[in-house]
């Protein structure tokens, strides 16, 4: 458990919300695709399977097309993959359920971007060039388009729909950015709630001793005497875990397991460093002027730490230039306006890109009037993007039907608090016998 969470604390302390408050200007990386990472090999039983691969404007891609079929074609948009200047497909890199596609006539299609880093609005545009592509190598244009993807290709996803609504026909955008900025407010939110709630003080951006000194005095306040993190809480550690509870997707069951295994390392604190830019954008692109911190259940200033808390954080306001620019910057704002019908899914306990992601999209599409066209599901266990086959098998099948046959398939109320907050919520859609890490028994 702890070599996974020190590998994504290495991943994500290159986000570009980390970035080094030092470095005054856009860094601009020179990308290379490695062109040997790109061929990969047919599956057991198709053989006849057409596979091609190459380079376009740029980027890496990968196309598949089975021997049988159906006429149509679902795009991948993988995840993050730090600021590295390589353009690669990984080792052991598959598209979820590639087999469940072959078996039923889909080919489809991936690229590795022609940038890394947090580049949302390059990836969204290459994604739709290698779309475009795909009638040069099948010969011709598919009969539907679907799209999905997971973590940032999520992100992805929501953008493309939104970008190109007359593209694609579906969308199942999982574990996905689906709040945007939110998702840099909360990692904001974490390490300022526990330097004020800690230490009676907090400060943006946080000092060099931070990881250190900084994070050791923060958990040390936070335990019982003699106690150790994150498990052995005093009231004031109690209360931040409330927090972050309220602030990551609300009173939900599978959080304590959740708590234990992302707080068994300084992961979360790590989030926290930096300056608050993104990839290649100027300016401070995070925000918690206007939140309000609960530290219990009760809604609005309830308990005299809550108040002093609330009181005394530090606050900081995004620049405007930093958020603005609609779908085609590196990180674009959601807007809700989808026409295609979207399905996802999103673990209850992933607190690296936090539940809340969903209840904010849903509140997103809503404004809009498009909640007829959303389905959300959750899921138990407390892994990011850690669904089984048969749960990316089902949904992939369910949002077929929804667009082929018009029958809209069930989801979770993600936006009801008591909803979420209820014991028996994420059981409906979780696979029963796919093992998921520290998932809390039905």
């Amino acid at each position: 458990m702890r070599r996974g969470l020190i590998v994504l604390a290495v991943v994500a302390m290159l986000l570009g919300v980390m970035s080094p408050a030092a470095e005054a200007k856009v860094t601009r990386i020179v990308y290379t695709v490695d062109e040997e990472s790109l061929p990969f090999e047919p599956l057991g039983g198709f053989g006849d399977a057409q596979l091609e691969w190459g380079v376009l404007e740029g980027a890496g891609w990968r196309i598949e097309i089975p021997a049988e079929w159906n006429g149509d074609l679902v795009m991948w948009a993988h995840g993050f993959r730090g600021d590295i200047p390589t353009l690669s497909f990984g080792p052991d890199e598959e598209v979820p359920a590639r087999r469940w596609l072959l078996e039923n006539g889909y080919a489809w299609a991936a690229s590795t971007y022609s940038k890394n880093s947090y580049n949302v609005g390059t990836a969204v545009s290459d994604t739709r060039k290698l779309n475009r592509h795909f009638k040069n190598v099948a010969g011709r244009k598919a009969n539907r388009n679907y799209i999905a993807g997971a973590s940032m290709g999520g992100h992805i996803t929501a953008v493309s729909i939104e970008r190109f609504p007359n593209v694609y026909d579906g969308a199942m955008p999982v574990c996905g950015v689906l709040g945007d900025f939110e998702l840099f407010d909360y990692f904001l939110d974490f390490n300022l709630a526990a330097q004020q709630i800690a230490l009676g003080e907090s400060q943006f951006p946080v000092a060099d001793d931070y990881p250190t000194a900084g994070v050791s005095a923060i958990k040390a306040a936070l335990v019982t005497d003699g106690g150790e993190w994150p498990n052995e809480l005093n009231d004031k550690g109690q209360a931040f875990k409330q927090l972050v509870e309220l602030r990551s997707g609300g009173d939900r069951p599978n959080f304590d397991e959740a708590w234990a295994f992302w707080n068994a390392s300084d992961f979360l604190f790590g989030l926290g460093l930096g300056d608050g830019t993104v990839a290649e954008r100027r300016g401070v692109a995070i925000d918690n002027t206007d939140a309000f911190y609960e530290t219990d259940l009760i809604a609005g200033p309830s308990n005299d730490l809550e108040i002093d808390l609330n009181a005394g954080i530090a606050r900081v306001a995004h620049d405007r230039k930093a958020r603005k620019g609609g779908v085609r910057v590196p990180s674009p704002e959601l807007t809700g306006k989808i026409k295609v019908p979207v399905l996802t899914m999103h673990n209850l306990g992933d607190l690296f890109v936090p539940f809340h992601m969903e209840t904010e999209y849903q509140a997103t599409v809503a404004a809009r009037g498009n909640s007829d066209l959303l389905v959300q599901r959750a899921i138990r266990g407390v892994r990011h993007c850690g669904f089984t086959t048969a749960e990316y098998e089902q949904g992939f099948a369910d949002l077929v039907d929804w667009v082929e046959n018009g029958n809209k398939p069930d989801g979770d109320d993600v936006g009801g608090p008591a909803a979420v907050a209820d014991p028996n919520f994420g059981c409906r859609f979780t696979d029963p016998e796919g093992g998921h890490f520290l998932a809390t028994a039905c």
